[in-house]
């Protein structure tokens, strides 16, 4: 038996998913790591702004969904490297198209807010 989900539903477990991508740090993680594996810190340099917190916090939510996979290396220190999963990268052209659109569209979206600005 096939479930049906309709995201319009307040209790439909879609919107976990839809709520994990309206995360700005979960998008640029995916965008990432499509392009290749990455160990924390290196992931930490490349996405400006956000905190060791943050990162970590997204990354085990990530993770837990199955879109991210954490590997360690029994190295000495311990290497941990993440790198994109099967399902994350269905989801990583989205994620990567979504940041190129805000990269694209950004100049317009902060107009249209200084014309609101303006007139509100």
């Amino acid at each position: 038996m096939v479930k049906e989900y309709d995201v319009y539903m307040q209790a439909c477990p879609t919107r976990l998913v839809l709520d994990r991508l309206a995360d700005k740090w979960a998008v640029l993680i995916l965008a990432r790591l499509d392009e290749s594996p990455m160990r924390f810190n290196r992931l930490k340099r490349e996405i400006e702004g956000v905190s060791q917190k943050a990162l970590s916090q997204v990354l085990k939510k990530l993770e837990r969904d199955g879109l991210v996979r954490r590997e360690v290396f029994a190295t000495v220190p311990v290497t941990v490297e993440y790198s994109i999963t099967p399902l994350g990268r269905t989801l990583s052209t989205t994620a990567t198209a979504l940041a190129r659109w805000a990269e694209e569209n950004v100049e317009a979206v902060l107009a249209a807010q200084q014309q609101y600005d303006r007139s509100a």
